[in-house]
């Protein structure tokens, strides 16, 4: 794995090996690169939680981290985000993580550039260390991910995150379906049916709300006036009728009161902030492999335990 920009490239085999690994980092094991390597997070879209989850699992790796801030970075002056990415190889950056607006932004940067990418998000399309973080979590609580039904709720058409983890979701034997406004449907994604929301709600295993991508949006959606909660959020008596076991899931950042009740966002089910503490040691497990795989990674590693193939 010399890269993670979508999903769809890592095998099943590979998204089991990082899982393990993830595991693994939360259970007390370490990795360190015997040499100093550096990587660099650009962020041209604002971030919480991605963001600080990359930098605190880049530090527990011990790696050096370049600050950057395209604020004050000569993007500002018209510079390119290729000639912004082959500087900092040029001085010496192992590995770069990168969050843009624009999707698919990487193909411009593919086979150009000779450090590894880990895409951190682009544009409307795809999430994959997000995916991998939601996959965690959802196998800590079931085991397994065959036959599950996962709901993914909400603005479906331009979430990234809908998109990484149905492609995920499906091939690992899950069935996903989605749910929420019509206008947001993505009718180009065949992973998933779409269902009623009353009906998704109290017939899955996950129930997993999204974030309104209001930048995304042409058209401002007024989230004040309280229907979207009534019409397509997790409202607490929606809640009540939930099985049993089942558990709530949101990628952040919650818009409480309008997908999801805030007296829900920390209630018994949810696994909020069991995805934030997931997020850590998924991005450590990814940010090992790739590093691993560039030149001289693999011969260089120190670790504290050997590291077991994938189950």
């Amino acid at each position: 794995m010399k890269k993670l920009l979508t999903m769809n490239e890592l095998t099943l085999t590979e998204i089991e090996r990082i899982l393990h690994e993830a595991e693994c980092f939360a259970n007390g094991s370490s990795w360190n690169p015997k040499q100093q390597t550096t990587v660099a997070n650009l962020f041209f879209e604002p971030s919480t939680r991605t963001k600080t989850s990359f930098e605190m699992a880049e530090r527990k790796l011990g790696l050096e981290v370049i600050p950057f801030d395209a604020g004050t970075s000569s993007v500002l002056k018209g510079e390119t985000l290729y000639d912004t990415v082959k500087t900092l190889e040029a001085i010496g950056v192992n590995a770069l993580i990168i969050r843009h607006e624009q999707d698919n932004y990487f193909d411009e940067l593919n086979e150009k550039i000779g450090i590894p990418i880990i895409n951190a998000g682009d544009g409307c399309g795809n999430h994959p260390t997000q995916s991998l973080l939601d996959l965690l979590t959802i196998k800590q609580e079931f085991k397994s991910f065959k036959g599950l039904k996962i709901a993914i709720i909400g603005d479906v058409r331009h979430s990234r995150v809908a998109k990484s983890n149905a492609e995920a979701l499906t091939r690992l034997g899950a069935n996903v379906v989605f749910s929420g406004p019509p206008e947001w449907f993505d009718r180009t994604n065949s992973l998933g049916r779409y269902e009623d929301i009353d009906h998704a709600v109290a017939t899955s295993d996950v129930v997993m709300l999204l974030r309104i991508q209001h930048e995304r949006h042409i058209e401002k959606y007024d989230q004040a006036n309280g229907d979207y909660l009534k019409s397509f959020g997790l409202t607490k008596q929606r809640e009540k009728n939930m099985k049993p076991d089942a558990i709530i899931m949101h990628p952040a950042p919650i818009n409480r009161g309008v997908e999801i009740d805030s007296d829900l966002v920390e209630c018994s089910r949810s696994r909020i902030f069991k995805q934030m503490e997931n997020g850590v040691f998924i991005r450590m497990a990814v940010l090992k492999n790739v590093l691993e795989q560039s030149e001289g990674g693999n011969t260089n590693e120190n670790s504290n335990q050997k590291w077991s193939i994938a189950r």
